[in-house]
């Protein structure tokens, strides 16, 4: 029987959260650089993955990168969540923001061929936080994600700029045979669409059109031209009860 070091995910919990620290606060920086290195080295090399060094030094350049495209995504936070009062509050208690931030860092080590540990990332936030976001998944700038628990982005999902997207939305893939595991198998959300809660949009072939918004409750499996408006219709009865009796 083989041995797996299943204990390896405390060490990639405890990697995952002083990374998030690390890229909003300059002591945690300070504090935690040489644990991140190490670590980051320890965890490449318990999963028998080789040029960890060249690996490390490619990833730590990009971190100013993705630490721009999350300021970039913190403002979106605030221009459309109107419960939110500043943007301090988006960094430090916003689940969706978290969440997208793990993303980001796991998505990065994805585009470098190392698929276990940006997994094992991306498994960690789900815990947390209810959003399953593949690190395969490639996601544009100004990333919005209302409340979040419950959503689910597929490995190949492609989301432009200027998504929103709340609470349940799944964009998944329709049941298909592990043989095509290499091509593309969850939709493509254009620039500026707008998905409301419990939606669902599945398949490979599948585009929702820019600037297109997606009702709550929908189900999708046909491409939706641009600026379009996709509604679930339902009807709701309201009638007094009998001699005040619940029926």
């Amino acid at each position: 029987m083989k041995s797996y070091n299943v204990c390896l995910k405390d060490t990639v919990n405890t990697f995952t959260k002083r990374l998030f620290y690390s890229l909003f606060d300059c002591e945690q920086e300070k504090e935690h650089q040489a644990y991140l290195g190490d670590t980051f080295l320890k965890i490449l090399s318990a999963l028998e993955i080789e040029n960890g060094e060249a690996i490390w030094k490619s990833f730590k350049a990009e971190l100013p990168e993705i630490r721009e495209k999350l300021d970039l995504d913190a403002i979106a936070f605030e221009q459309n969540d109107p419960a939110s009062h500043c943007l301090q509050e988006i960094y430090l208690a916003y689940p969706g923001f978290h969440a997208i931030s793990i993303y980001r860092l796991s998505h990065a080590l994805y585009k470098r061929d190392v698929y276990i540990l940006p997994r094992m990332m991306s498994e960690y936030i789900h815990g947390i936080t209810g959003i399953d976001i593949h690190p395969g998944a490639t996601i544009g700038e100004s990333f919005y994600i209302d409340h979040g628990t419950g959503i689910v982005v597929g490995e190949t999902a492609i989301i432009g700029k200027d998504v929103k997207i709340y609470q349940g939305v799944t964009l998944g893939g329709v049941s298909i045979s592990k043989s095509l595991a290499k091509t593309k198998r969850h939709p493509t959300i254009e620039d500026g669409v707008c998905i409301y809660a419990n939606a669902t949009v599945l398949g490979g072939d599948i585009v929702i059109g820019a600037n297109s918004t997606i009702g709550a409750n929908v189900w999708i499996t046909e491409s939706v031209p641009e600026n379009s408006l996709v509604t679930y219709q339902t009807e709701i009865k309201i009638r007094p009860k009998k001699n005040g009796i619940r029926e």
